[in-house]
């Protein structure tokens, strides 16, 4: 099994003895999301410095079980593939059944032997290896890419039960998280996020990280008004939003909006858009091929991202390597990566008049304005260099 999306950050090798780390997914490749995108990247960089990594995902299949040495990222590594059921309410989910978790864990750890388990969120691969690892005094490494309230959209359950819900997701959060030395979450705003509901103390901030040389920028006036989404076409990302904000936008600026992704909601914007009358101007590519998303990126005018539940955005981070001005929702930790006036603007969440407003401002910007904000994306993305990440999480590992 090959990863096809390619990314090559530096190598580094470790000052001092190579660690055998094992990384628990709930999400993983092939799945197209954030956190499995972390979490691949990551355990590549490790790979490159010389670490013995391990990954315990769900099967790509439900029969295709067992270890397997898979391509992520360019590098080699050993994949536990524990079985798993696709859950029909979402367009690829797959799940591991919860009362199997921990047989498994302490079978992969009982072979694996890790000096660190990194699990990538709470819900059952992660809870399975947390509690197994704490019993065998494995050092414990946690991190959070999931709002409970997310699940709500997948969860099929009745409107009176889902405040509850909630409040159950969060407090079985805390209790596998309490299980780590440390806990990690992308952004400030995220890790308070994560506090506020969770009860724990001392999350600390760790972007995901991307390698921003693998990103083109085309610094240079556009002959068309492009905008682009890239990402999940999920509720929670308010992408409707997005298509009725393309309505309101000046006739003369010939605006057109590519949409590149895949998800639930798919046939349910493509109606909204020919409601809308939008169908000469917006194009919904699904999913593409590494080299083409690339290409969407340097080509784009501008990038919109109107959801409203991101701890962070990898996607927005690629936009902003690419050198676009960018144009997100004043929500959760998109205020961390948009500085509104330089490398963009923020709109009201859910507001489709005031971003069709800040989308108006970049696509007339003079040009010196206009290569100003890109300018400023390229600065603005340094410090969400991948290196760094992996650097950070070493150092947790060590302790």
């Amino acid at each position: 099994m090959t990863n096809q999306i390619p990314h090559t950050p530096a190598s580094h090798p470790p000052t001092e003895a190579p660690l055998c780390i094992l990384i628990g997914c709930d999400t993983f490749y092939p799945d197209i999301n954030g956190a499995a995108r972390f979490a691949e990247r990551l355990a590549a960089g490790l790979v490159a410095r010389g670490h013995d990594v391990h990954i315990v995902a769900p099967s790509v299949t439900h029969s295709r079980t067992g270890v397997f040495t898979e391509s992520i990222e360019g590098e080699r590594m050993k994949v536990h593939r524990w079985a798993s059921w696709r859950w029909y309410p979402h367009d690829w989910l797959r799940f591991v059944l919860p009362w199997t978790a921990r047989a498994r864990a302490r079978a992969v750890l009982n072979r694996v032997k890790p000096d660190v388990v990194h699990f990538q969120s709470h819900i059952v691969i992660g809870r399975g290896l947390a509690i197994e690892a704490q019993k065998r005094g494995i050092r414990i490494i946690g991190t959070n890419h999931v709002m409970a309230e997310n699940i709500l959209d997948f969860a099929t359950i009745p409107n009176a039960w889902k405040d509850w819900f909630v409040r159950v997701q969060w407090k079985s959060a805390a209790r596998v998280f309490n299980t780590a030395s440390a806990v990690t979450t992308p952004t400030r705003k995220a890790a308070d996020f994560l506090e506020l509901h969770s009860g724990l103390t001392g999350v600390i901030p760790i972007s995901c990280g991307i390698e921003a040389a693998n990103y083109t920028a085309r610094l240079e006036p556009r002959s068309e008004n492009r905008v682009l989404f890239v990402g999940r076409l999920t509720s929670e990302k308010q992408i409707d939003v997005l298509l009725r904000a393309m309505t309101k936008l000046p006739a003369d600026l010939g605006a057109t909006l590519d949409i590149v992704g895949g998800g639930d909601q798919d046939h349910n914007l493509r109606t909204l858009s020919q409601k809308l009358g939008l169908s000469d101007r917006v194009t919904f590519h699904g999913r593409v091929s590494e080299e083409q998303l690339l290409g969407f990126y340097t080509n784009a005018s501008v990038w919109a991202m109107p959801s409203i539940a991101e701890l962070q955005s990898i996607a927005t981070m690629e936009a902003m390597a690419s050198g676009l001005p960018v144009v997100c929702a004043d929500a959760m930790a998109l205020p961390h990566l948009v500085h509104d006036g330089e490398n963009g603007y923020l709109f009201k969440p859910s507001d489709s008049d005031d971003l069709a407003e800040k989308l108006t401002r970049v696509l007339t910007a003079p040009p010196e304005r206009y290569l100003a904000m890109q300018k400023a994306s390229l600065d603005g993305v340094k410090v969400h260099d991948i290196n760094s990440t992996i650097s950070t999480f070493e150092a947790l590992y060590r302790g």
